[in-house]
């Protein structure tokens, strides 16, 4: 087996390989219309040739005899620290076992880390407990939990994270005071990716029990607005959110 970067004329391979995994992995949780419709909008040829052409992505295949049978979608993202954030790491269900998904983590990590990640992270659904027992496999701790909305229903996702020094030493939450004098305690390991910088989740208590809305991580603001189709702006510069994991599944 062969690793290497990820090109456009992967893109029919890809999609076919992270088809063939959501549906091993989530299709016992997910209708196979909904999966298909996620893989339709996340891995046409215009959104990979995007993720391709990013400076900070980490995009890498794994081949054998000739036929891509796995592959890791990850990218550095600056938070409070610089995160190597694993968005997905796929492997065909007929080569699962083989360690192709070990190899995918570390080839990633090893790029990641050149590119000046901190530490990494990974989040899978809880409906998912193979991929959640492989993070904890790799020497991983879970860190939270969120819920995401695909479709009409919620789902809980748990959320991983490494840290490559081996200290696990983490300032996560942070206590902040907003322009109207209110204290609000930002959660750094809960962020959006965005335009700009991140969005990170604020709560009125440090346990994260009554959440207060985002701050943003490009001019410091709180002037975070979201709108009914969940949609998120920062009036103050004009920072909006990206799609996350699973936007294109119920957008």
């Amino acid at each position: 087996m062969d690793l290497r970067d990820a090109t456009t004329e992967d893109v029919d391979d890809i999609s076919e390989t992270a088809r063939a995994s959501l549906s091993a992995s989530y299709g016992h949780a997910l209708s196979a219309d909904l999966i298909d419709d996620a893989v339709e909008s996340w891995y046409d040829a215009e959104t990979v040739t995007d993720a391709l052409a990013d400076e900070d992505a980490v995009f890498v295949v794994a081949v054998e005899d000739g036929d891509i049978v796995g592959f890791v979608q990850s990218q550095l993202v600056e938070r409070r620290e610089p995160v190597g954030e694993l968005d997905w790491l796929h492997v065909h269900p007929d080569h699962r076992g083989k360690g192709v998904g070990d190899d995918l983590l570390r080839r990633a990590e090893t790029e990641l880390l050149e590119l000046g990640a901190e530490r990494l992270e990974g989040r899978v659904l809880a409906a998912n407990e193979a991929g959640g027992e492989f993070y904890e496999r790799e020497g991983f701790a879970e860190i939270g939990d969120r819920t995401v909305e695909i479709g009409d229903q919620q789902f809980r996702e748990r959320v991983f994270a490494r840290f490559p020094s081996g200290d696990g030493e983490q300032v996560l939450t942070e206590a902040r005071v907003t322009d109207d004098g209110d204290q609000v305690y930002v959660a750094y390991d809960e962020a959006e990716r965005a335009s700009k910088a991140p969005f990170y989740a604020t709560y009125a208590d440090r346990e994260r029990t009554e959440r207060e809305g985002y701050v943003c991580g490009n001019c410091g603001g709180f002037a975070v607005n979201v709108d009914t189709m969940d949609r998120v702006e920062c009036s103050e510069c004009g920072n909006k959110r990206k799609a996350s994991r699973w936007d294109a599944a119920y957008l």
